[in-house]
């Protein structure tokens, strides 16, 4: 069996990690395929290095750009990629511009596309993430999806057939990481910290929002790890929003295990990110998301995570007591990857 997989952004290179590794243990013949939609060092290469994920076979270089611009760039260029190698299955992940597409690229000469993280809703028109989702489902032939909930989307929109629940490879490669974190003693036992993460264009490109989300952070009762995407340094520079002020220490975005290590460390989490909020759900601690939905609705369970529609909210959802219930398990029991890789070859034309 061939796979290509198409990655380009952050959250799909911690994805690719466990399916690359459950990939070559099969014998799949694993193509990979950067489109270089983070195209920033410490955005990808830090990924790739921190979860011995395989040098991308195919690297497209597309870089940033409006939605529409980025998108046909990659449609152009993937499709050459395809019909060289003429895969038995395009692996697309999440719900990046990279993943749309890839499963338009490949769907339009036939070949057929599996969609890993797929189900997954907010139900907010306004968010290209949302749009990328359904479509590349709707075009799908094979839907992985992570969740019975997800599960559920699918079957109302009639795509019950294609979906088969392999749980969530973010669980992989997050307890495994935790683990080899923990194994070592890296987790910082010093001052107590909030780590944060804002980069979603409905909270960095309102000036007036974007300045209330910072003022919160800055009033802060304990140190805010900033850890600052770069369009969220683009955008406060062009409002002139200081963001290294009051609580707020700004750092680069690090390395997965770092990442893993600074979550294990803080007393919560503030974020705009998906991955994040899951993550911090994960790994015990309580999130702030400064969201009006989520698409991980079993994160809000007992208000482990809580949405923050309106940021000046955020100083009294910041102030809330730590959850005392127990999380639940709904994402499946760290071993998605093998499951993905095994319902492929299930699925694969032929077989």
């Amino acid at each position: 069996m061939k796979v290509i997989s198409v990655v380009g952004a952050r959250p799909q290179f911690v994805k690719l990690a466990p399916v690359a590794q459950a990939m070559d243990e099969a014998g799949v013949e694993h193509i990979i395929v950067h489109t270089g939609q983070h195209y920033d060092a410490d955005m990808s290469d830090v990924f790739f290095d921190g979860l011995s994920i395989p040098t991308p076979d195919v690297h497209l270089g597309v870089g940033s750009g409006s939605h529409a611009t980025q998108t046909g760039a990659m449609l152009a260029q993937l499709e050459p990629v395809f019909q060289e190698h003429q895969p038995d299955w395009v692996l697309v992940y999440g719900d990046t511009n990279s993943t749309l597409a890839a499963a338009l690229a490949a769907v339009k000469i036939h070949i057929p596309v599996a969609h890993l993280e797929a189900g997954l809703r907010s139900f907010n028109r306004r968010m290209p993430e949302e749009h990328n989702r359904v479509m590349t489902d709707h075009c799908s032939d094979l839907l992985l999806a992570p969740t019975d909930v997800a599960r559920e989307h699918l079957t109302t929109e009639g795509l019950a057939e294609r979906t088969e629940v392999v749980g969530d490879v973010m669980v992989d490669v997050c307890f495994t990481v935790r683990d080899a974190v923990l194994a070592k003693g890296a987790v910082d036992e010093g001052e107590p910290y909030l780590l944060s993460t804002i980069h979603r264009a409905e909270n960095t490109d309102d000036p007036e929002r974007l300045r209330t989300i910072i003022d919160a952070l800055a009033d802060a009762p304990v140190p805010v790890r900033l850890l600052a995407h770069p369009r969220l340094r683009a955008k406060a520079e062009e409002f002139g929003i200081a963001l290294d002020r009051g609580s707020i220490d700004v750092r680069t975005p690090v390395p997965y295990a770092e990442m893993v290590t600074s979550v294990l460390g803080s007393v919560g989490v503030v974020t705009d990110s998906g991955g994040l909020q899951k993550e911090a759900y994960l790994l015990d601690r309580p999130c702030t998301t400064l969201r009006t939905e989520t698409e991980w609705v079993e994160t809000l369970h007992d208000g482990w995570n809580v949405l923050v529609a309106d940021p000046a909210d955020l100083a009294s959802a910041l102030a809330r007591p730590r959850p005392t219930a127990p999380r639940q398990a709904p994402y499946g029991d760290g071993h998605a990857a093998v499951a993905a890789v095994q319902a492929l070859a299930a699925h694969r034309a032929g077989a």
